[in-house]
């Protein structure tokens, strides 16, 4: 009777014990999961490829809610192209903030003269001719069209003032155009290129 008993206890402790590792399984499941999760999330952050690894492109754990919550967390703030370009070119201490400068004239005898001239007086590095341009504008109370060719001027930004005032004086419109756009980053060689090709 008492070894029955004694067997009857064992077997209840056994049954207890299969029952609370039973119970403990989904946090030991849960627990690995996470940490899959987070190792997979960690190599992904610090892989710069995913071709690597096939595992780490299909695999489970990666597809799992969480992770790219956690890629979020950790990914490096992004960085505009200006910053990111400009200020390399800055630092430098060989390039100077630069602009495009847009420029409309009637024919292509007049834009070749407007260039050259600009290039001679050193206001801009280099101007492109682009020939069939199309325009539909406003004029004295009318809408006009006439065909056109546009000059594409790379120079300083502090050039675009006596620019102006050149074109001004230069073009066959009373009221050219003269639109100056910057240039927020590129080739830092190009762009030491536009200031040693342009005066102070």
């Amino acid at each position: 009777m008492a070894a029955s008993s004694l067997r009857c206890r064992a077997s209840s402790s056994v049954l207890s014990s299969a029952a609370a590792a039973r119970r403990g399984l989904p946090f030991v499941g849960a627990f690995c999961v996470l940490s899959l999760g987070f190792s997979t999330a960690a190599l992904s952050f610090s892989s710069t490829s995913y071709s690597s690894s096939s595992s780490l492109r299909t695999g489970c754990a990666q597809s799992l809610p969480f992770v790219p919550l956690l890629r979020s967390k950790f990914r490096a703030p992004f960085r505009g192209l200006h910053s990111a370009k400009m200020e390399g070119s800055q630092g430098s201490g060989n390039a100077v903030p630069s602009i495009v400068v847009y420029v409309t004239v009637p024919n292509k005898e007049a834009g070749k003269k407007l260039a050259e001239s600009i290039i001679k007086e050193r206001l801009a590095a280099c101007v492109n001719i682009v020939p069939g341009i199309q325009s539909i504008y406003h004029w004295q109370g009318k809408i006009e069209t006439d065909s056109e060719e546009l000059l594409i001027i790379k120079t300083r930004e502090s050039l675009l003032e006596p620019l102006t005032q050149h074109v001004k004086a230069n073009h066959e419109y009373d009221v050219p155009e003269v639109i100056g756009l910057p240039i927020l980053g590129g080739n830092v060689q190009y762009l030491e290129w536009i200031k040693n090709s342009t005066r102070d």
